[in-house]
């Protein structure tokens, strides 16, 4: 399969869509699944293909990410994407994550999300990007900020991480805010 990329001055970020997931999921072994995910492990595998069986899309969601590469060794860093997608209003929640503790605080997501927002803006016709984030979550919370995210409210109990509980805080930003 031909992948498509964004390139940024450190990164590859691999465009994976729902078919692109199809296939890797039917054609690839698990050795090369993890390899292709960026997982440390097998049981980490299982748990991502129960989410891809689960689906990831369904008749008015959708789902498109990007795999941060490391430009250097092709290494899956990261990822970043958007996720409860709803094209027909324009909308997307945007999700990320850096997989080692050793790449973090590098600005790797920063470098990724000024090419990720603008391919939402202008490729995905996105009018909104929404962020909820846990309150404790506080470089999350600079990230967003960063980017001109604007705090809208918190959603109480919305979220069940570690046998809890949690707020979400949700953040948009919007096309017009975002291009001033």
């Amino acid at each position: 399969m031909e992948f498509n990329y964004l390139i940024t001055e450190r990164l590859k970020l691999r465009i994976i869509t729902p078919t692109v997931l199809q296939y890797v999921y039917h054609n690839y072994t698990d050795e090369q699944l993890i390899t292709f995910l960026g997982l440390p492990n097998a049981e980490q595998l299982a748990i991502e293909k129960s989410k891809f069986e689960k689906g990831y899309t369904t008749y008015k969601i959708d789902y498109l990410g990007f795999q941060l590469l490391d430009k250097t060794n092709l290494n899956v860093i990261g990822w970043c994407g958007f996720h409860s997608w709803y094209p027909e209003h324009q909308r997307a929640e945007i999700g990320y994550h850096i997989i080692e503790e050793t790449n973090k605080g590098k600005g790797y997501m920063s470098e990724a999300f000024t090419a990720i927002i603008n391919y939402g803006f202008q490729h995905m016709q996105l009018n909104r990007i929404e962020a909820l984030i846990g309150p404790q979550n506080i470089a999350s919370q600079q990230l967003v900020h960063k980017f001109g995210f604007v705090k809208e409210g918190v959603m109480r109990q919305h979220y069940f991480k570690n046998g809890q509980l949690e707020d979400s805080i949700i953040y948009a930003l919007l096309k017009a805010d975002y291009l001033k």
